[in-house]
């Protein structure tokens, strides 16, 4: 009835997404994932429970916007990064703290993950540098929130050159390994990585080996296999 519904809803709308730009979101993880996103790799479907699980992180956003409205301190919200030809983003709030200007990012989790949270996960920190590069703001705040319970821990980001920069010819690195239809070497500590547990091309990556290899030559034993 109406859960066929709207888990047909959430299915169909994600089917629609596919990728044809870097994200910041992109910045700092496997290569390979990235890439096999810009090819239409098949991989494995995404449960509707999960995606709304997403949406339910957009809610948590808004919530937490509009408190910050109301204390005056807001000067942008959902705010694009200045159009460049790399990648594209948007910051979840730029506020004003003692005057000074901060890039403020958005994040929830379950309340189990949330009490082991001492310190900004990589990946964040890894967007929100992005996010001062680009806006030129050298101060950044990632606020995290628990689903479960709504409690708040922030954590304080200061602008890092060097991490900039090497963020930056990755993206660049990669971009050009997807216009010569080069697919990128696995993480080295496949599949013990985090991002390879929650991957949704594990198991293509596994059978790609570990080395970079042509993306034509790839392909070809893929649809082999599929036959």
């Amino acid at each position: 009835m109406l859960k066929e519904l709207i888990d047909q809803f959430y299915l169909d709308k994600e089917k629609d997404r596919e990728q044809n730009h870097f994200y910041i979101t992109d910045a700092g993880k496997c290569a390979r994932a990235v890439f096999f996103k810009f090819k239409n790799m098949p991989r494995e479907k995404m449960e509707a429970r999960m995606l709304r699980l997403f949406d339910h992180g957009d809610y948590i956003q808004m919530q937490i916007l509009n408190s910050l409205f109301s204390l005056g301190i807001v000067r942008a919200s959902e705010v694009q990064i200045p159009p460049q030809g790399l990648v594209s983003g948007r910051a979840d709030a730029i506020v004003t703290l003692n005057n000074e200007l901060y890039v403020v990012d958005f994040k929830s989790m379950n309340s189990m993950l949330f009490r082991k949270l001492e310190a900004p996960k990589e990946e964040n920190v890894n967007q929100i540098q992005l996010y001062m590069h680009y806006f030129g703001i050298p101060k950044g705040i990632l606020l995290y929130m628990s689903k479960d319970t709504s409690e708040l821990k922030d954590f304080l980001v200061q602008y890092n050159a060097d991490l900039v920069q090497g963020l930056i010819k990755g993206l660049e690195n990669l971009d050009q390994k997807i216009k010569t239809n080069i697919v990128p070497e696995q993480l080295p500590d496949f599949p013990r990585n985090w991002q390879c547990t929650y991957c949704s091309f594990r198991d293509i990556c596994s059978s790609a080996g570990k080395g970079e290899l042509p993306w034509g030559d790839f392909k070809k034993n893929i649809e082999k296999l599929g036959e």
